[in-house]
């Protein structure tokens, strides 16, 4: 058995399994759904249940259905437009979901999500245990982000990021991205004759240089967006797959254990307030640390960041924001809720925490980064 056989043998044991849908999978053009790729991803999730699976699915495609209703005008129209073109397609993406489920002799749910839903963490524990109590009735969340409400700006931006926000509140078993590629490649294989595929991905591995191009005109995402959800999914401590969604009983075959698309090998796992802090708050500015400081964060298990290791402030943020915690180079070490502003961490930053009472005037945490809330992600 070889060492790519054997990871993808660890796969085989998912029980939940989150599948995120690209756009070019689900719809064939504007206004128009490929009902016969739905009829065959459900009849695998049908397969997968039998088994003992819970699957949900998140869905690209609402937009693209939508705009094929707007007038040329209107679709140039920037977000309002495709908060308009989301408003038609949702409901015809979800009546082809509904009647392909209906066919199989099983029930779709439809959970619209925003940012605003996952950052504030009561709201994301309530999404959380919605969706537990749905996997547990055999019903399939079918799951989007609310665009014809999403403001700019504070958008997950593309489906990528938030199956990996979903997979991870979840603790999910097991990601799949499924595309119009067989998986990931050295280069784009559209144009590049010499782009070599990549089996598997391990933790440490440096793969960003590999994300040429974008999804297309439809999507908002691409390769590059794959892989950023694809690191923040492993750091989890949850495998990933990308995979090509036209190919026959593609989820089957990877649950199989069948070396099919890429693997992605997940680092440990987390405790969830930290899955929490990696994954769904979006981060308000970043902390550069010197080297002592990056190795104690990494080295020294429960290790909180203090004043005196930090040697530049990024952005503007106030206490309690999450802040992204940096080396010297710009390389993500972590990320954490701060306990001070932006102005303050630049005042006391590179110096004892003994210092802090005189030079902000009252009495402070000794930690700007109480080890609490700080998850290590590089």
């Amino acid at each position: 058995m070889t060492a790519a056989t054997d990871l993808r043998k660890q796969v085989t044991e998912a029980k939940l399994v989150v599948v995120k849908v690209g756009t070019r999978l689900v719809a064939r053009g504007p206004g128009e759904l490929n009902a016969e790729f739905l009829a065959s991803l459900v009849g695998q999730i049908k397969r997968l249940q039998e088994r003992g699976v819970q699957v949900l699915v998140i869905t690209s495609g609402a937009v693209h259905l939508g705009a094929g209703h707007l007038s040329k005008r209107s679709q140039q129209g920037g977000l309002g437009a495709r908060q308009a073109a989301a408003a038609i397609g949702q409901p015809t993406l979800m009546h082809y979901y509904g009647g392909a489920l209906a066919d199989e002799g099983m029930v779709g749910a439809q959970i619209l999500l925003t940012t605003e839903d996952m950052q504030d963490r009561s709201r994301y524990l309530r999404v959380r245990n919605t969706l537990q109590v749905l996997l547990g009735e055999g019903i399939v969340p079918i799951i989007n982000e609310n665009d014809s409400v999403s403001v700019e700006g504070v958008t997950f931006g593309e489906n990528d990021r938030l199956a990996a926000v979903v997979a991870a509140a979840l603790r999910a078993d097991l990601l799949i991205f499924l595309s119009d590629q067989r998986g990931l490649f050295t280069g784009d294989p559209r144009s590049d004759p010499d782009a070599e595929f990549v089996p598997v991905v391990r933790p440490g591995d440096e793969v960003s240089q590999y994300a040429a191009g974008v999804g297309g005109a439809e999507s908002l995402g691409g390769m590059e967006k794959k892989l950023e959800a694809a690191q923040m999914t492993v750091d989890c401590g949850i495998p990933l797959v990308i995979a090509d969604g036209g190919e026959e009983r593609i989820l089957l075959r990877i649950l199989e254990g069948e070396e099919v698309g890429t693997l992605f090998v997940p680092r440990e796992a987390r405790p969830s307030r930290k899955l929490w802090l990696a994954t769904a708050l979006e981060p308000a500015g970043s902390l550069v640390i010197d080297e002592g400081a990056c190795r104690a964060l990494r080295d020294q298990d429960g290790s909180s960041l203090l004043p005196v290791g930090i040697v530049q402030v990024q952005g503007s943020f106030k206490a309690g924001d999450l802040v992204r915690v940096v080396d010297e180079h710009g390389r993500e070490i972590g990320r954490g809720l701060v306990n001070y502003s932006s102005e303050e961490v630049a005042a006391i930053q590179g110096r004892h925490s003994r210092d802090i009472p005189e030079i902000l005037g009252h009495v402070g945490d000794e930690e700007v980064i109480h080890r609490d809330n700080l998850v290590v992600t590089g």
